[in-house]
């Protein structure tokens, strides 16, 4: 475990809310919660998006927010309608209820929390419209024990994304990163049509359309400990035919100025 920078003041109080969707982590999200709230940041708020686990993740999730009182919301979604779907739905919430900058994490701890005030200071001293959590870079790395096969899936996704959409990320899959609001306004949620894992490419790609500075920081990628990973057969196919969707619907986006 890395150990958090401190941000000086005033960049350590700045409000940072946390949207984390889950289904089925109520094993890992009170670890998650709390090493969360252990990082120097007293402006940290987390927001839960819950597809109606069936292992009551959602009712550990009000019992956080119980222990936590004005820290956590948790959004009670229908059901399972895929990990882009949730994060369209929490964002929002998130940036209606005036969020400056908004981070984007998995719930099953494979992103490291402690790398949050790096990223935030990263954010705060440039002109990024998104810091990167990033494996991919100099000085990322790779759990030892994360799968041969997931190792190679993840290696070529990201290959086969840079040649269809051109978007110069090394980590174009990645889930871990701290937007500003204004850079997911310029976006706009209503234009994202992913529903799974395609939702990081999705927004990657709609940022640099946009013209939006985008950085990306080395982290160090975990393999969960608890419960099993999400992807599906489904997610893969939506993964592996997005692109090509992205560049029709996108095409006509026009790079514009970020106003920051």
């Amino acid at each position: 475990m890395i150990e958090p920078v401190r941000l000086p003041s005033p960049w350590c109080d700045e409000p940072l809310t946390v949207v984390v969707p889950t289904y089925n982590e109520a094993g890992n999200l009170p670890r998650l919660v709390e090493r969360l709230f252990a990082l120097p940041l007293p402006g940290l708020s987390i927001l839960i998006a819950d597809d109606n686990s069936p292992d009551g993740t959602g009712e550990v999730a009000e019992k956080l927010a119980t222990e936590h009182p004005g820290r956590i919301r948790v959004v009670h979604r229908a059901g399972k309608e895929g990990l882009g779907r949730a994060y369209v739905d929490g964002i929002g919430k998130a940036l209606e209820d005036g969020a400056k900058f908004v981070a984007q994490m998995d719930a099953d701890l494979s992103h490291p929390p402690e790398a949050l005030p790096g990223m935030l200071g990263a954010l705060l001293s440039t002109r990024a419209g998104v810091v990167i959590g990033s494996r991919y870079v100099p000085g990322g790395q790779l759990d030892e024990q994360w799968p041969l096969y997931r190792r190679a899936l993840s290696g070529w996704a990201n290959l086969y994304v840079h040649t269809l959409l051109q978007v110069r990320i090394r980590d174009l899959t990645a889930g871990f990163k701290i937007w500003r609001a204004e850079a997911l306004q310029a976006i706009g949620l209503d234009r994202v049509q992913s529903n799974g894992y395609s939702f990081q490419v999705e927004m990657h790609f709609l940022a640099t359309k946009l013209g939006q500075t985008i950085i990306e920081v080395p982290i160090r990628f975990e393999e969960r400990t608890d419960g099993v990973s999400k992807m599906t057969t489904a997610t893969k196919i939506e993964s592996a035919t997005m692109p090509f969707k992205l560049r029709l619907k996108h095409r006509k986006i026009q790079r514009t100025q970020p106003k920051i």
